[in-house]
């Protein structure tokens, strides 16, 4: 799958604005009133599963901006005794 650089940058800047958002809900939870045990439970696996997200993200899109673009494709390696099959084009009829 090939992924534009635009998008690319767009998705890792994506991650790196999740991964501030949900550690400052992670760092406000903490200072706002008392409130039942479940409630930090539950806030607390959906910061951590969403900074996996984001990581997981960034990573991605990381890789797909660091990658060789389209236009420099190189061939892979044949071995010298491998025959490279070509397509046969039908002659037109006169």
């Amino acid at each position: 799958m090939n992924i534009s650089r635009r998008a690319s940058g767009f998705v890792l800047g994506l991650a790196a604005f999740m991964i501030f958002e949900w550690l400052m809900l992670a760092k406000n939870l903490g200072s706002g009133p008392g409130r039942p045990t479940a409630y930090y439970v539950v806030h607390g696996i959906l910061v951590c599963v969403n900074i996996v997200l984001a990581v997981i993200l960034g990573v991605i899109s990381w890789r797909a901006w660091a990658s060789p673009r389209r236009g420099q494709h190189q061939e892979p390696e044949r071995r010298a005794d491998e025959r490279v099959e070509r397509p046969v084009r039908d002659e037109p009829s006169a």
